[in-house]
């Protein structure tokens, strides 16, 4: 979720104060779908890997994929010289549809590098993208503000 731009700071705080609850509902409820999700490495590069079949026609295919603790301004990172990705752990808490976009990001990295056209064009077949794109912006949004711990979003 994002704040829309012409609310006054005042009028943007009120709004923080009545969606963190609804956020933290939200991430209650979400919880109990993630313990089916990818948990472990392994877990992760068997979800990849479907994905990829299902929405990339199998095409990208990490050799390595891995949950890492040290991205603190990315989702995901892919490098294709070596095909590895990365998924911030900060996503476990997610919702599965925000999981499977980002990991669908990273893998789309695998084929095309950049963030042009082809590389938006591999991604038109999830059918969540936009979803899970405003999802992250008020994630991210929220963590710029400092709300974090009971949302999940630290």
């Amino acid at each position: 979720m994002a704040v829309p731009g012409h609310l006054s700071t005042a009028e943007e705080q009120e709004w923080v104060q009545k969606m963190v609850p609804k956020l933290e509902r939200k991430r209650a409820q979400n919880a109990g779908k993630m313990r089916g999700g990818p948990s472990g490495d392994q877990d992760l590069m068997d979800h990849a890997l479907r994905l990829s079949g299902r929405y990339l026609d199998g095409r990208a295919r990490p050799k390595s994929i891995k949950w890492v603790d040290n991205q603190n301004t990315r989702w995901g990172s892919a490098t294709p010289a070596n095909e590895s990705i990365r998924i911030s752990s900060k996503i476990r808490g997610m919702p599965q549809w925000v999981i499977d976009y980002v990991l669908l990001h990273e893998l789309a990295h695998l084929l095309v590098a950049g963030h042009n056209t082809r590389f938006w064009q591999l991604l038109e077949a999830y059918p969540d993208t936009e979803r899970a794109k405003a999802f992250l912006e008020g994630a991210a949004f929220a963590t710029s503000r400092g709300l974090s711990g009971e949302t999940g979003l630290d």
